[in-house]
């Protein structure tokens, strides 16, 4: 049996399982679990694999699973990455499988990384004889809450002999049955900051006792706009949000003390680091202008993720030879906004991180985190035959 012939083998096999993998889907849809407390989703994945001819590892990095197939020839080893964790979020979808854990909702399309990975990985290890180098599956929790979980899973060793890594994501608003893609800076880094304002309080009528916290503050959000206008190159890209400003009070009374909340996208590590260093200047002057201080919990949570153009070049090619019936196209997109902690790996070895379009077939498409959120279940075989491909010819003569 020659190369190609395993690759249309795989794709006939995963196609002859596509009604199990969307009753998976629809499992774990029905059973959402909250970052860092996915204990029954991952012993769900540990249990699917039981019997199976692969090395399992559980509780790597907390929650996480690495499955390891080993074909027993020498070769490269690829990577492939499917986190599992939902959302707080209530779900309004009336879904026939919608949660059934109230307040937490699969609203991000995890549910069906997970399944078309199950199914990939089970037909991967029912054809490892066939292929050449090892496989190793990355089973990730905690995505959606930093630091997530692909810094603990690195550190716990999930990438050792791994070469390069690959991850897909479903998206509700990308037109389905086409796959999208960007070489290099593909999404933004993100940072959290917290700053309490610690003025001096007092009376309405007498302000000039006070250190009014409120006002200091409200200065502080807006020389903020001037950060991104002014500081970065009109070149790179950054946005800071203040979704925070906890002054609520007493009308007559001036505030001693102001929480404010900050979200920060940047789209270079460059960026990242000169708006830190701008807020916190910011904050310096603030304080030399009102006469108060502050304490600041900045935090650099998720980096930039960059796509290997190179590896990226090779998965795009792969894509447009592989003869699958549903892809209708494979296209270059924009930059997306959301940050993702796949963004780890590829810091730790040349990576791809690809879009699988998901627009629902009923064409209404509510965003990713929406409690209205749902993906067209083509997706999911869409999903399992692009990677499917990717692992068969990178696999593909890596023993040279």
């Amino acid at each position: 049996m020659t190369e190609v012939s395993v690759k249309e083998e795989l794709l006939k096999r995963l196609e002859e399982k596509n009604d199990r993998m969307i009753e998976i889907r629809r499992y774990l849809h029905a059973h959402p679990e909250l970052s860092f407390k996915e204990d029954k989703t991952a012993k769900y994945i540990q249990d699917f694999y039981k019997e199976k001819e692969c090395d399992v590892r559980a509780n790597v990095g907390g929650n996480g699973v690495v499955v390891t197939i080993d074909s027993g020839k020498p070769g490269k080893t690829i990577g492939i990455r499917a986190d599992f964790d939902a959302l707080p979020i209530t779900e309004e979808t009336d879904l026939p499988f919608a949660s059934q854990n109230p307040g937490v909702m699969h609203a991000c399309g995890h549910d069906g990384h997970t399944a078309y990975m199950l199914i990939l990985g089970e037909t991967l290890i029912e054809m490892k004889d066939k292929l050449e180098g090892k496989v190793v599956i990355l089973h990730q929790h905690a995505e959606e809450v930093p630091p997530g979980g692909a810094i603990s899973m690195i550190a716990d060793g999930a990438l050792d002999g791994v070469d390069n890594v690959f991850g897909i994501h479903v998206m509700s608003e990308m037109e389905s049955g086409k796959i999208f893609y960007r070489p290099g800076n593909v999404q933004t880094g993100r940072s959290y900051f917290k700053v309490t304002i610690n003025g001096v309080g007092g009376h309405g009528s007498s302000p000039h006792k006070a250190k009014d916290a409120i006002v200091a503050a409200s200065h502080f959000v807006v020389t903020l706009q001037s950060v991104v206008s002014r500081a970065l190159s009109p070149f790179d890209v950054g946005s800071i949000t203040i979704g925070n400003f906890d002054g609520k009070g007493s009308f007559n009374v001036i505030k001693d003390k102001v929480t404010l909340e900050g979200d920060v996208r940047s789209m270079s590590d460059e960026a990242q680091a000169t708006i830190e260093r701008e807020v916190r200047a910011k904050l310096d002057g603030i304080s030399a202008m009102f006469g108060v201080t502050y304490d600041l919990d900045y935090k650099n949570d998720y980096p930039v993720l960059y796509n290997d153009p190179e590896i990226t070049e090779f998965g795009v090619n792969v894509l447009r030879n592989t003869d699958i019936p549903e892809l209708t196209g494979v296209e270059m997109c924009e930059p997306q906004p959301p940050s993702e902690d796949f963004a780890y790996y590829a810091k730790e070895r040349p990576s791809m991180f690809f879009y699988v379009g998901a627009t629902p077939e009923n064409g209404k498409a509510y965003p990713h985190h929406n409690p209205k959120f749902d993906i067209d279940e083509k997706s999911l075989m869409i999903s399992a035959k692009a990677m499917g491909a990717i692992v068969v010819d990178y696999l593909k003569g890596s023993s040279k």
